[in-house]
């Protein structure tokens, strides 16, 4: 026990001081990232307009597809009216759309990426645990108001980022590809940290950020009233304990979970249906 306890750590020792290096200088992100970040960095432009935003988002077909797509879904274009400019769609959408719908198509490529084909099950289970995320916390802020729906979908949607990318990058471990345990180890440990790097580099809003940095933990909120109390309460009814993590909290915790799943159970039938339409939105 103890000797395979001192091999796991070994194994995490040398992937963290990998990324903890590509960090500190030139993140080795996968290259599906890169129009992601080039899109960001647009958006982060302050004499960029409407034109240069669609005109770098055409470079990228799976982002402007998605977007066109989503631009005409009911809740986009209630009208129906045919919307095949690539402008009038981040017009329709705006910016905020935008940069959610660029993340989670390299996000989605990074699940599709020969590298995560060894841990397919779990990448899949996550994005489409992340997806449910999204939309319950779009569907909370709706009740709650004062925030914006887009960025309540926006930090669901990457709020698990840092599992993503730590299994792109076990994948090119031996150790890890042969080990599941020994993966969930790593990922229960430290997705929520690398998580907090990945999108401060991506540039996310601070408050973004601090929403994602303890999703997992637990909180008692009787009302929420900001984004870390939405997307909180949109993990924890999405399925806060999934197979790889394991909980060893005070079981009065337990219980207040337990009630506020509970409180919020009509939500969940309200969610199902923005669940489906993100999910054919993203091409999920």
């Amino acid at each position: 026990m103890l000797a395979d306890r001192a091999v796991s750590e070994n194994i995490h020792f040398r992937i963290l001081e990998d990324i903890a290096r590509d960090l500190s200088g030139d993140i080795n992100f996968p290259t599906c990232m890169d129009a992601a970040i080039l899109v960001r960095n647009t958006l982060k432009d302050p004499f960029a307009d409407l034109g240069r935003v669609a005109q770098v988002i055409g470079i990228e077909p799976l982002i402007s597809s998605k977007l066109l797509r989503l631009a005409n879904s009911v809740r986009y274009n209630p009208a129906g009216t045919a919307i095949n400019q690539l402008s009038v769609a981040v017009s329709r959408l705006g910016f905020e759309v935008v940069r959610t719908v660029s993340l989670a198509v390299a996000m989605d490529q990074m699940l599709k990426s020969r590298n995560l084909a060894v841990f397919d099950r779990i990448a899949h289970a996550f994005w489409e645990h992340s997806i449910q995320v999204a939309a319950i916390a779009r569907v909370l802020v709706r009740r709650v108001g004062r925030i914006s729906p887009d960025e309540a979908m926006l930090a669901g949607l990457v709020h698990d980022i840092g599992i993503f990318y730590l299994l792109y990058r076990a994948a090119e471990y031996p150790e890890y590809r042969s080990n599941q345990a020994a993966v969930f180890e790593l990922l229960r440990g430290w997705h929520e940290s690398i998580g907090e790097s990945l999108l401060y580099i991506l540039g996310l809003p601070e408050h973004v950020v601090e929403a994602v940095r303890e999703h997992d933990q637990f909180s008692a909120i009787q009302s929420p009233t900001t984004l870390a109390d939405v997307l909180y309460l949109a993990n924890l009814l999405a399925g806060l304990d999934p197979e790889w993590q394991e909980i060893d909290g005070d079981p009065a915790d337990a219980e207040k979970r337990e009630a506020d799943r509970l409180r919020y159970a009509d939500l969940m039938e309200e969610a199902a249906e923005d669940i489906q339409e993100l999910r054919s939105g993203l091409g999920a």
